[in-house]
């Protein structure tokens, strides 16, 4: 498998996801340490978005090019549908 990312998010997605596992190793190391739960939660939860952040970036970059090339052609009321659908799923 090729290191050359396939969309230019990409190698933004890698890079927060390497920051969100750092970060998550550093919470094992407070869990480890005896900090308070407060924090835990708190890091944990940074930990969380910054994974559900690096999903979202990945998902809406593959509607916008993948769906975009595979739907290449479609008349207006079937483009509305889909121009629809990607402006719908940045809610999720």
């Amino acid at each position: 498998m090729s290191d050359t990312p396939r969309h230019s998010t990409h190698t933004a997605i890698v890079k927060r996801l390497k920051r969100a596992d750092g970060h998550l190793r550093s919470v094992i190391e407070m869990i480890e340490g005896g900090r308070p739960c407060l924090e835990l939660a708190q890091q944990l939860h940074a930990v969380e978005k910054a994974i559900a952040q690096a999903k979202k970036t990945l998902i809406q970059d593959h509607l916008d090019h993948c769906l975009e090339q595979a739907v290449d052609g479609l008349d207006e009321r079937q483009q509305r549908a889909v121009d629809d659908f990607k402006a719908i799923t940045k809610y999720l």
